[in-house]
């Protein structure tokens, strides 16, 4: 599934700025609860996965799941994982750093 999951260079450099503070880090396509639709950062084994959460690739040597309902609605999408000034989750380790990644998509 790697072709539906890229990342921009600036989220490859942002990444590797992150895993330098929290060491190896790991993915979650949020679905839009508290935080939106963006992808959210944690530390690897932060975020406890359920059987509803998929694989879909890895970017930057990170892990990236999503829930395999959100994937039956974006099946056709390639997500672009991007970086961008602003305000990151609450719950993401972008939070406080003055940037936040972004998903862009493509359909395929």
């Amino acid at each position: 599934m790697s072709e539906k999951l890229v990342a921009t260079k600036a989220a490859l450099d942002f990444i590797e700025q992150l895993k330098e503070k929290h060491g190896e880090l790991m993915f979650h396509q949020s679905g839009g609860c508290c935080d939106g639709s963006s992808p959210m950062c944690y530390a690897k084994g932060e975020l406890f996965l359920g059987d509803s959460d998929i694989k879909l690739g890895e970017i930057g040597g990170a892990e990236f799941y999503i829930n395999k309902d959100q994937y039956e609605s974006w099946k056709h999408t390639k997500l672009i994982i991007d970086v961008i000034e602003g305000k990151g989750g609450m719950f993401s380790l972008d939070n406080g750093t003055g940037k936040r990644f972004i998903t862009r998509s493509e359909l395929l």
